[in-house]
Order: C-alpha cells, then sequence, then structure tokens
C-alpha cells in the first residue's frame, strides 16, 4: 500500500499527523461534525485501507461532516458519491492531483484525480517508485 500524504486544498497545511498512527504511518486528522458532536477523527494515510478512529459512536450508514482542524474549513465536495449519493470529500495530494472519498460512514468509494496526468503521475511515481519496483 501506498502512504499518501495529504494537505487541505484551502490552507495547504499537512493533514498527517505524526504522533497518531494507524498502520503503522502518521494518521489523517481531520475534525468530525455530526448531529452536533464535534471531535478528531484519524483516517489511515495508506491508499486502500479503510481503518478509522473515530471519536464517538457513529452509525454505519450516516454522512459525515468533515473540517480542516487548522483553519477550520470545510473538506465537503460538490461532486456526489456515484455508489451511495452522498457528498465527496476532498483533500489534496502534496505531490500533485486530488483525492476524494465518501462522506457516508461504511461507503468505500474513493477517487484520485490529477490536474496534469503526465507531470502528476511522473511526480507521484518518482516519490513512491520503490513501491513499484520489483526484487
Amino acid at each position: 500500500m501506498i502512504q499518501l500524504n495529504v494537505e487541505c486544498p484551502h490552507c495547504n497545511h499537512s493533514l498527517l499527523d505524526k504522533e497518531h498512527k494507524i498502520d503503522e504511518h502518521p494518521a489523517v486528522k481531520v475534525t468530525l461534525q455530526y448531529k452536533g458532536k464535534k471531535g478528531d477523527l484519524y483516517l489511515s494515510s495508506l491508499y486502500g485501507s479503510y481503518h478509522t478512529e473515530f471519536p464517538f459512536f457513529v452509525p454505519e450508514g450516516e454522512i459525515l461532516t468533515l473540517f480542516c482542524p487548522w483553519c477550520k474549513d470545510s473538506l465537503m465536495s460538490t461532486r456526489i458519491c456515484e455508489k451511495c449519493h452522498a457528498k465527496m470529500v476532498v483533500m489534496d495530494i502534496e505531490d500533485g492531483g486530488t483525492i476524494q472519498m465518501c462522506s457516508r460512514n461504511g461507503c468505500k468509494k474513493h477517487l484520485l484525480e490529477f490536474e496534469d496526468l503526465a507531470t502528476e503521475l511522473k511526480a507521484f511515481y518518482n516519490v513512491y517508485s520503490t513501491f513499484f519496483k520489483g526484487d
């Protein structure tokens, strides 16, 4: 699996919390708001891992609202999940591009997008090339 270094699309602050680990890597820290409660939600930074740590119980199927813990801006996208019709959550990838994931607890729909595919794939490969090399 590949660790994605993600940042807020508004303030460009890294969302990785090096002190809090999930899957033995720094976790992605965002602020969760659900039914009047707020807390720190931690997500795995490994692409393809769905491990999370909630600050309080949220039933599966419920829609989450996420914010940057630094600038407090919403991370909610205008894009709608093709699978369950909830709003997507957007974060920038530090090395170029964006990742979007569904805001519905339990939905595994997510997308990687690159604006300039050739340049960003080259940068992505340069950063993560050790994951693609054979033995």
